[in-house]
């Protein structure tokens, strides 16, 4: 094996460059097809093949392509971007969780999800950008669905060798370790590197020998149960986290957290510039006024807080090695109107972060009244929490197909310039017909990838037979099909569509005029309700009334998420109102020509324009508004949905369906994209925070505090 091809090779594998870039997709499958399907597109594990890949490394049309591919990877790496001298020094993202590639399993939904789109766009744009988060040695639970419906948490123990990260290596070669405190112990994390494209993501490892049993599992899983391994977290995130950036030599310009779990970031900060000589309120406004937070939670009971009590313990630490006094720092995080109720991550963040935003507009709105109590001086409106509406990056979640497609029509470099709001007017060129073809392939492949997923199930020999027709067996790429699929919890009310059942058994029953639905997502573990809800779905859909037109189909990830958002037809949302901070599966099915049905909520209060999906829900109802809401969803399927989709040409083209997926795409990919949203963040606070920073060093007569560590 010639060792330049070997040595490219290897580093395609571990630069994720490749899971957005078709060409590099279909490098690695040339490697063997059917391991390729069966490591589910993880080219870690297929490295490991030494045979496959001597074999293919002696073909010229694969030495061919990894040329090409390789060609193109370094040239995005060494070309510089738009975004490359934005800010003077990099912007560190913290968050507690990724989701990058499903090869990659530290994430549990869409918080994650988000998290990896802001470094894949940051790496688009080159964009200096440093991520900190975890590596859970557990991930996240899988789910299995046993015969009566209910889900059964199932631990994952990943194989870290055959992940996409590399160990960071010390100036001795010796794995690097960073530590921090809790309680009075040393607690160390190994160091783990992922290549993102352009920008390096650092995970955090306490899975490591030199500590004891109960803090080795720190990082075992991610969102643990146990109050205080959930407060170690944050402890470990933030001390660990800015400790690696000085201990790397990463001279940041500020921070920015993505929700509370990194809060405790801020206040290692403000240690840090406090013990290099700055009083307790000189760092504590250096801190403010380079920090951005990032708050996702429109529920004040779902907020990190925690007992005094157990703050006293954790934190003993800080008045001891850092001469903190304890009272300034236990009122960051104290909530004035109610004092007893412990200690709040997202009040100390809001203390701590000059800048604060939300995630769309409604979400605004909401936070703003819900955090006023902090501004008491100050009206509702001028409460200092900003927002930015989400944005999914468009190169991982479109289809391959469709990407080619749009070059066709839109030029062959749409993709530099995707978030051109006129650029996508070009989509009405496409022949109704071609666009057709790509959503009609994308629902067979989408099928396909149910049921061999059923077929693995099945042949583990565990896999109760009455499941097969709840989790997909019959379903039918002719027939309309709706798609549910997020985060199994009560206010995302999943079952709102059963409210009246034998209403909806007309709906999907119709044989003229046939519809299904797919629903996918995970309870979280200690949400009964949430898995009660998965229930009522799988033992309906095992109801054979029903005909297999209701599937579940279990342990919903990203791969399963890419196929769902490009392979229905009508993508089904219907959260409590106002509780969806925002919502970004809609407009990744948006992206593929997928037509949104939701309630006005989240998002889809600024994205619905009455001609690209349809809305409901807008008046405000006293009490329980499940009646009126499914009522409304009932007479859009039957009166509006159902027919224009049934309504088929001489040729089989639904074409007034497809004028309205073209209008959906031209109204919501440019104004929902990461790219744009991305460009808020840099322009409205990154950049503000770089100028703060750069003005603190003019300011002061030394060096940075970072610098003397670099």
């Amino acid at each position: 094996m010639p060792l330049e091809h070997w040595d490219q090779l290897k580093e395609l594998v571990f630069n994720l460059w490749w899971s957005w870039n078709p060409e590099g997709k279909k490098l690695f499958r040339m490697i063997d097809p059917i391991l390729w399907e069966e490591f589910r597109e993880n080219p870690v594990k297929l490295l490991e093949c030494t045979e496959c890949v001597n074999k293919v490394l002696q073909k010229p049309e694969f030495l061919n392509q990894l040329g090409y591919v390789y060609q193109l990877y370094r040239s995005y790496l060494e070309t510089p971007g738009p975004y490359c001298s934005k800010c003077r020094r990099p912007i560190a993202f913290f968050s507690p969780e990724y989701g990058l590639h499903h090869s990659l399993y530290i994430y549990a939904g869409g918080l994650g999800l988000l998290a990896g789109d802001i470094l894949k766009e940051a790496s688009d744009l080159d964009f200096p950008l440093v991520g900190i988060g975890f590596m859970y040695p557990q991930g996240y639970v899988r789910q299995r669905i046993r015969p009566d419906g209910w889900q059964e948490d199932v631990l994952n123990h990943i194989h870290k060798e055959e992940m996409p990260v590399r160990k960071v290596f010390d100036e001795n070669g010796q794995w690097l370790k960073i530590y921090g405190y809790c309680y009075d112990e040393k607690v160390y994390a190994g160091v783990w590197e992922v290549s993102v494209g352009r920008i390096k993501l650092y995970l955090l490892d306490t899975d490591v020998e030199e500590n004891a049993p109960w803090n080795r599992e720190i990082s075992y899983q991610l969102y643990t149960p146990n109050q205080e391994t959930r407060l170690k977290q944050q402890i470990v995130l933030g001390f660990c986290g800015m400790g690696l950036l000085h201990r790397l030599g990463i001279e940041i310009s500020g921070v920015h957290i993505n929700e509370d779990y990194a809060a405790l970031a801020l206040v290692a900060r403000l240690l840090y510039f406090h013990k290099q000589g700055l009083s307790f309120e000189e760092a504590r406004e250096m801190v403010r006024e380079t920090s951005l937070f990032t708050t996702h939670t429109p529920i004040r009971a779902a907020i990190n807080t925690y007992p005094f009590a157990l703050i006293e313990k954790q934190f003993a630490f800080l008045w001891e090695r850092y001469e903190l006094d304890r009272e300034k720092f236990l009122d960051l995080g104290t909530n004035p109107q109610n004092p007893s109720e412990g200690f709040n991550s997202t009040i100390l963040a809001l203390r701590l972060a000059r800048y604060a935003n939300a995630v769309s507009r409604r979400h605004g709105e909401v936070s703003r009244k819900m955090w006023h109590f902090l501004w008491p001086e100050r009206s509702e409106e001028e409460v200092p929490i900003d927002y930015v509406t989400n944005g999914v990056h468009l190169p991982t979640w479109i289809d391959d197909d469709l990407r080619v497609l749009l070059s066709d029509y839109l030029g062959a470099r749409w993709l530099e310039v995707h978030e051109s709001e006129a650029l996508w007017q070009l989509v009405d060129l496409i022949p109704d017909e071609i666009l057709w073809k790509v959503h009609r392939d994308n629902k067979v492949e989408l099928l396909h990838l149910i049921k061999e997923r059923l077929r693995k199930r099945w042949a583990e020999k565990s896999f109760d037979p009455s499941l097969v027709i709840a989790q997909g067996a019959f379903l039918d790429p002719d027939f309309l099909t709706l798609g549910f699929a997020r985060r199994m919890t009560g206010y995302k009310r999943a079952t709102l569509i059963f409210h009246n059942l034998e209403r909806l058994k007309r709906i999907l029953l119709n044989p003229e005029r046939p519809v299904q639905i797919i629903f996918a997502g995970k309870a979280h573990p200690q949400d009964q309700p949430g898995k009660q809800m998965i229930q009522k779905i799988v033992l309906l859909a095992k109801d054979p009334e029903l005909a297999g037109r209701i599937a579940f189909i279990e342990d919903y990830d990203q791969e399963l998420a890419y196929y769902m958002v490009k392979g229905v037809d009508v993508w089904l949302n219907n959260p409590l109102p106002p509780l969806e901070a925002c919502g970004t599966s809609g407009m990744k099915a948006a992206i593929n020509g997928v037509l949104h049905l939701s309630i006005l909520d989240g998002w889809w209060v600024e994205g619905y324009n009455g001609k690209n999906g349809w809305a409901f829900g807008e008046e405000p109802v006293e009490g329980d508004r499940d009646p009126q809401d499914a009522e409304a969803l009932y007479r859009i399927l039957e009166e509006e949905v159902v027919p224009l989709y049934y309504q088929w040409d001489e040729t089989g083209i639904p074409r007034a369906w497809v004028q309205k997926m073209k209008e959906a795409m031209k109204s919501i990919v440019p104004r929902f994209c990461a790219r744009r949203m991305f460009k808020e963040y840099v322009a409205r606070f990154y950049q503000k925070i770089d100028q703060a920073y750069e003005e603190f060093l003019a300011s002061s007569k030394k060096a940075s505090p970072e610098e003397k560590t670099a």
